[in-house]
């Protein structure tokens, strides 16, 4: 997190002298990119509640912003809301959520102890894979859950969040990235399956069941290194 920090205050800087030197305004495409500051999560969710930055707004129900706890050790993120989502404006809150919580206890975490967001905040139509536009629009939402959260660890639910938070590319399988420690400047990630994925294909659970013991076993060594 002191590198996202850092990342932040350079950003900050530069368009302080951008602006010392004359410029008065910036690319729509820069503009959503910046964290602007820290703001409670509160502050942001009542500007995703309006939000029009893409074509979803047109078709959403609800926004689903995220839940959970604000100050969580361990922050969840799929990839998109679905239809139960977006009729009750919750995350995970379908067949999947269920899916969910039971994989949550099954570790000693109960729901109100992290905190679950989506990459995008609005479902797409027939939910469909989230697009790179709407990924793109969307994003800057996450990016400023995560600062203003400050989780211990992430985890990663299904290729599409995992390849949107390491920022790589579409080759990259859940599979490949499954049972290593990965960095979000400055924050552990771990990525497994989407719940979704394991209604579908049940003989992943077993898979999915080492990752998570994985993710609490390095959770629970990163308490032991802040002396808990």
């Amino acid at each position: 997190m002191d590198e996202l920090e850092g990342i932040i205050s350079e950003i900050k800087g530069f368009l302080l002298l951008q602006s010392e030197l004359g410029a008065r305004e910036y690319p729509k495409e820069v503009e959503l990119a910046l964290p602007r500051g820290a703001r409670s999560l509160k502050e942001l969710e009542q500007e995703a509640l309006s939000c029009r930055r893409c074509r979803l707004w047109e078709t959403r129900n609800k926004v689903v912003f995220g839940a959970g706890n604000p100050h969580a050790g361990l922050m969840l993120v799929g990839e998109a809301p679905g239809r139960e989502e977006d009729r009750q404006g919750l995350p995970f809150v379908g067949r999947a959520g269920v899916l969910l919580t039971k994989i949550l206890k099954s570790i000693h975490f109960e729901r109100e102890d992290v905190f679950i967001a989506n990459v995008l905040k609005c479902r797409p139509p027939e939910n469909r894979d989230p697009l790179p536009d709407e990924v793109k629009a969307c994003e800057p939402f996450l990016v400023e859950q995560i600062a203003a959260i400050k989780p211990k660890i992430i985890c990663a639910l299904g290729a599409h969040a995992a390849r949107t938070l390491l920022n790589l590319g579409p080759s990259k399988s859940i599979g490949s990235l499954r049972g290593a420690v990965h960095d979000y400047h400055g924050v552990p990630l771990v990525a497994t399956y989407h719940p979704a994925y394991l209604l579908r294909s049940p003989d992943k659970k077993r898979d999915t069941w080492e990752d998570v013991k994985f993710l609490r076993r390095h959770y629970e060594s990163l308490l032991d290194r802040e002396g808990r």
